[in-house]
């Protein structure tokens, strides 16, 4: 019989796939420990909500998604890629913790597995 904890895991996901457009071209950042990783944010619109009751319209917003590329498969990939290109990425939220110069700071990002490219940006 399952414990309490393997049971808990199984009901616990944490699988993400976003498909956007890109804000601008992926940067490769180099951390100091030495290791690299493509950095980019994929904008995303929302739905527009309906009126609502004080008068306010609906709003179409977008959310802007930042990623985080380290596999180099990927990596070879998210390097041809530029702002305003429609891409596919699959991958897991992820919590990082960095120093900054404000102390200890953190961001929640996407850890992409995979990622392609489906339509470029016009006039690309």
């Amino acid at each position: 019989m399952p414990t309490k904890e393997q049971s808990e895991d199984r009901e616990a996901v944490n699988e993400v796939r976003l498909q956007g457009r890109l804000a601008q071209d992926p940067q490769l950042r180099e951390l100091p420990s030495g290791d690299r990783l493509w950095t980019f944010r994929v904008v995303v619109g929302r739905p527009p909500r309906p009126a609502q009751a004080d008068g306010r319209g609906p709003r179409g917003t977008v959310d802007a998604i930042e990623c985080a590329v380290w596999d180099a498969r990927v990596r070879r990939s998210v390097e041809r890629w530029h702002a305003g290109d429609v891409v596919a990425v699959e991958g897991a939220v992820r919590r990082r913790f960095f120093r900054s110069g404000a102390g200890t700071a953190s961001r929640v990002e996407i850890e992409v597995r995979s990622g392609r490219r489906l339509r470029r940006a016009p006039g690309a």
